[in-house]
């Protein structure tokens, strides 16, 4: 479970996610759809979206094209790419 710091920091990466989908002009709904993915990623994995490593991404994404619908799961892979690109400043890898 995130101790009270790593729960701050994981706050304030999910604003700067908000402030990002925002500066970059994106609708309601996506805003929403995306940072809903980063919300859901971080409660599932208890871990500060900035220390996601690839094989949490692999392995939370085939869990959830298990349980999902594929426009779900797409949902929250764009969502995560855009954190991953505009906030983290990462690569992504596929």
């Amino acid at each position: 479970m995130m101790n009270n710091e790593q729960q701050q920091r994981s706050n304030y990466i999910y604003e700067q996610h908000v402030t990002h989908l925002t500066l970059q002009d994106k609708r309601p709904a996506t805003i929403d759809g995306y940072s809903r993915a980063l919300r859901r990623i971080t409660h599932h994995l208890d871990k500060s979206p900035n220390t996601l490593t690839t094989d949490d991404l692999k392995r939370y994404f085939a869990q959830r094209i298990k349980t999902h619908l594929w426009s779900t799961v797409r949902i929250d892979r764009n969502g995560l790419q855009f954190f991953f690109k505009h906030v983290l400043q990462r690569g992504w890898e596929r």
